[in-house]
């Protein structure tokens, strides 16, 4: 009986050491025990398009990869908010050419039609799969349009940029990226945000499944998971919007999570100490996980 017990600890133990360190380990790899690290233009080419660039982390993941050297296609429903994060990244000294693409991903399959045709000769070597929303609120106070919104806004896009991309990457031997942004609350139920967790647990999910698929065709696929960042977002909470260690402004997560890119990890929070964070909470079940988040989200948000 002793035996069994220590044999299903010491497998526990390690899985769970697997989990956590397999991302540092492939980092120190690449970094440190490599003769060359190539640039993120050299690993994947120097067209990129980002999906919800107008604000957050879209927005400042567009402007990282800009001062990278990536030429960025910026995709978002709002004309004016495109327009002024495309002039900022031009005044920024940054030798990259921008194309805006108006899309609304609420409006119905002619939106992908509309991509496609807008990026139809442009060499796209990575996608940014970032659009998304979130509204923090019981079921109870959800209308159809709203919860007909999050479903083709977190779901759909996904579902059908990952497709239409990886089909033109694979067409044209282009050996792309693909990162779709997940949340760091993918891996439990989360009461009163509970469309936002299971959207991004559906992310989670496609996108381990894609990236086994797409390897043998040289094209990196990643999750990327961040916790709290100080973004519009999360602007139903002022604790949250005053950041911290932990919550870290939408330019620091973006300009860590591009060089993660850049190092290829296949899934991360793109995020040193949102890594730290996962790595305690995974200590302890969904379910308790799904507890405490119960209980703490009523005391961070702003929404009554």
């Amino acid at each position: 009986m002793f035996c069994a017990l220590t044999f299903v600890g010491v497998y526990a133990l390690l899985s769970y050491l697997y989990e956590q360190l397999r991302t540092p380990y492939k980092l120190l790899k690449a970094r440190y025990f490599s003769d060359t690290r190539p640039t993120i233009k050299e690993r994947f080419g120097d067209w990129a398009a980002v999906t919800g660039a107008s604000d957050g982390i879209g927005k400042e993941y567009a402007k990282e990869l800009a001062r990278q050297n990536i030429n960025v296609v910026l995709i978002a429903r709002n004309e004016e908010k495109l327009q002024a994060v495309a002039k900022e990244i031009a005044e920024s000294g940054a030798d990259v050419q921008t194309k805006i693409v108006i899309a609304d991903f609420t409006k119905g399959s002619q939106v992908y039609e509309h991509i496609e045709k807008q990026t139809a000769n442009i060499p796209i070597s990575i996608l940014v799969n970032n659009v998304g929303v979130g509204k923090p609120s019981s079921v109870l106070k959800w209308n159809q349009e709203d919860t007909q919104e999050i479903i083709e806004t977190n779901v759909v896009a996904v579902s059908h940029l990952s497709r239409i991309f990886f089909q033109r990457m694979k067409a044209s031997k282009i050996r792309g990226a693909i990162v779709n942004v997940g949340s760091g609350w993918e891996h439990q139920p989360l009461p009163y945000a509970a469309y936002y967790a299971a959207s991004k647990a559906y992310t989670r999910s496609l996108t381990l499944a894609l990236c086994q698929e797409a390897k043998p065709y040289g094209i990196h696929v990643q999750l990327l998971s961040p916790n709290f960042v100080v973004t519009k977002i999360n602007s139903y909470s002022r604790k949250v919007m005053k950041g911290g260690l932990f919550i870290p402004s939408a330019s620091a997560y973006a300009k860590s999570a591009v060089n993660l890119l850049r190092d290829e990890v296949d899934e991360t929070t793109g995020y040193l100490w949102h890594q730290v964070q996962n790595a305690v909470g995974s200590v302890f079940t969904w379910r308790v996980r799904t507890y405490v988040a119960c209980k703490l989200f009523p005391k961070i948000s702003d929404i009554k």
